[in-house]
């Protein structure tokens, strides 16, 4: 296990084989012949901040205290600061509760907002570009040496979506090495999970990188910069806002990081080329990660 800041953490992985996450269901191929599939189960949870309900997100809901307060975190309804007082989960209701010391009034603030472009479901933000305020990310670096190290680690590790496919991940890491990765239906929630675990265990996010399999959309980048993170990494692509949140916020961009190649639109200063890239393998056709529609 390692330290983060002198404070020893249990490192957090996928667990395919948890059959809550994952169902086998019968049907037939193209060819007509019988076959058995695994598929990830969503359900609904509905989350209460105090005695104000927020939302219900569709959420495969693994952890369903991370989940809570990242979203609110990321939604900027609970401050880094906050004393979460409790956090309260009921299985057979499917609701979460976070109590909070601060007294929490959202009723005008969840009447206006923008639906954004995250997958199975957008995410509600009441002032977008309020996360780019103030926020000051750390001049972090970022070896290639790290990255290549990075991405062949969490290709190889076993997850719900080689196990089930229809699943985004997202993945902290510490230089070349994950320390907590995240899968969900959706990638907002796989990210939020991130925040909310950070949260709990009061992890500082200056020197972390944050990997995702999904679109660098404006979305993901506000949640990175929110969350305090200099580095935010994708297999996938970039959409042009997101691009250019990521130069206004100062956050290092990199896209389409597959084997030895990735394409940096932002934050180039913090990457340092301190591996050869002859010496860095393809990424294996087996780690291609299949119906690749669900990383874009």
């Amino acid at each position: 296990m390692p330290e983060i800041e002198g404070t020893t953490i249990t490192v957090i992985m996928p667990d395919p084989d948890n059959p809550r996450l994952v169902e086998r269901v019968s049907g037939m191929d193209h060819t007509g012949a019988a076959i058995e599939v695994s598929v990830p189960v969503e359900r609904p949870l509905t989350l209460y901040l105090n005695a104000q309900e927020i939302v219900t997100i569709m959420t495969i809901n693994d952890y369903p205290e991370y989940l809570a307060i990242g979203y609110l975190l990321n939604q900027n309804m609970l401050k880094p600061d906050d004393v979460v007082s409790g956090v309260d989960y009921d299985d057979d209701l499917q609701v979460v509760v976070v109590r909070t010391e601060r007294g929490t009034n959202f009723e005008q603030k969840l009447k206006k907002r923008t639906l954004t472009s995250g997958c199975a479901q957008g995410t509600a933000f009441g002032d977008l570009l309020e996360a780019l305020e103030d926020i000051e990310l750390s001049a972090a670096e970022l070896r290639t040496s790290w990255l290549y190290e990075m991405t062949k680690t969490i290709n190889s590790v076993p997850s719900l979506y080689l196990e089930a496919g229809a699943m985004h991940g997202c993945v902290l890491c510490i230089q070349g090495t994950p320390i907590c990765y995240m899968e969900d239906v959706g990638r907002h929630n796989a990210v939020d999970k991130l925040a909310g675990w950070m949260y709990r265990h009061a992890v500082h996010p200056g020197d972390k990188i944050l990997y995702t399999t999904g679109r660098l959309t404006s979305e993901m980048t506000i949640k990175t910069v929110r969350m305090g993170i200099p580095i935010l990494v994708s297999r996938s692509g970039f959409t042009a806002w997101g691009v250019d949140l990521a130069k206004q916020a100062g956050l290092t961009l990199i896209g389409r990081a597959r084997g030895k190649r990735f394409s940096a639109l932002s934050g180039l200063d913090r990457i340092i080329f301190d591996e050869d890239i002859a010496s860095v393998e393809d990424e294996p056709a087996r780690n291609q990660r299949k119906g690749s529609a669900n990383d874009r």
